[in-house]
């Protein structure tokens, strides 16, 4: 059974998400299955990375989301900065950070993460935001700062961003790109048909054309999106986006298994099985994705520095033997 940390309980701020609070518990209440296995956090090198995160008052994806592979990823010195604070302007049905009015930017933020990113020793980093639809930009060019602000303490790191969507916010995608992540990472989350339950306040289209940009702007920038499996969708909805996906010229596919993460969230509708994920897997790549992650327990970030070695590996091997060479 998947180990989720609640180290997030008894916030003084009050409940995590006041939008959900008085809403009946989910009637959907499904047995975990075996499969759904974690290890529990608490090693050494878990302390460490969790003091490094608190020494600097940074947030992190891995506590705020209540991630199952913290423990594994954290051991590992790997953690998912989520910047900008850790109160987001949506309210969507899956999610478990916390959502409300933001507090102001922290303009010394880049700055700490660079830090941060120096002192783990990181050689691929995943820098991720809530939603901020309160800012002019959405935060752009702050994502654009801790960019160039881990360029210059750690110029061997290559850097993966995990954005919102900028919805209505002119001019900041060209922001970001021209900060040059190597990985441009912008999840849909779930199929179209499913977004008016799951994740009201985002534009499935907008989201697909915002990948699309992304390669427009700069083809060298890998692009990667995600889903959740779960939710109610059924698989020839799935090969669809895949599809979508393809034709937004998106490298990088992950695909898991939705935990709810309290009775006021979205129901888990469906466990599915390690073999269905395998078969996601097989038509993502005959689909032409560089790369396809799909098991019940992936995340975005999970594994995301040996990932960037296999997209690196994938496209290099897609070249002409003359460019290769």
């Amino acid at each position: 059974m998947a180990v989720v940390l609640d180290i997030l309980k008894n916030d003084p701020r009050g409940p995590r998400h006041p939008e959900k609070a008085h809403r009946p518990d989910q009637a959907v209440q499904l047995k975990k299955p075996d499969w759904i296995r974690v290890k529990a956090p608490g090693s050494r090198a878990w302390t460490e990375t969790q003091k490094i995160v608190r020494e600097h008052g940074l947030h992190t994806v891995c506590e705020e989301a209540g991630c199952p592979n913290i423990g594994e990823c954290w051991e590992k010195r790997h953690a998912t900065f989520m910047i900008m604070g850790d109160t987001c302007t949506r309210a969507c049905a899956f999610c478990n950070v916390r959502t409300g009015l933001p507090d102001a930017l922290d303009a010394g933020e880049p700055e700490k993460i660079a830090d941060s990113v120096a002192k783990l020793g990181l050689h691929h980093v995943v820098i991720t935001s809530v939603d901020r639809d309160d800012l002019r930009d959405g935060g752009a060019e702050h994502f654009a700062r801790t960019i160039r602000a881990i360029r210059r303490a750690s110029p061997g790191t290559t850097i993966e961003i995990l954005t919102p969507d900028f919805l209505r916010k002119d001019g900041a995608l060209e922001v970001v790109v021209a900060a040059k992540p190597d990985v441009f990472n912008h999840n849909l989350e779930t199929v179209p048909g499913r977004y008016l339950t799951v994740r009201p306040g985002a534009r499935y289209f907008h989201s697909v054309r915002l990948l699309q940009r992304v390669k427009e702007l700069d083809p060298t920038i890998f692009t990667k999106s995600g889903i959740m499996v779960g939710l109610g969708e059924e698989r020839n909805e799935v090969v669809q986006l895949m599809d979508d996906l393809r034709s937004a010229d998106v490298d990088f596919l992950t695909i898991g298994q939705y935990l709810q993460p309290s009775k006021k969230h979205h129901a888990v509708m469906r466990f599915v099985p390690p073999d269905e994920f395998k078969t996601y897997e097989t038509t993502g790549y005959a689909k032409g994705f560089l790369l396809v992650s799909a098991t019940p327990l992936t995340r975005s970030s999970h594994h995301a520095g040996e990932d960037f070695a296999r997209l690196q590996a994938a496209r290099l091997a897609k070249l002409p033997p003359a460019l290769s060479a």
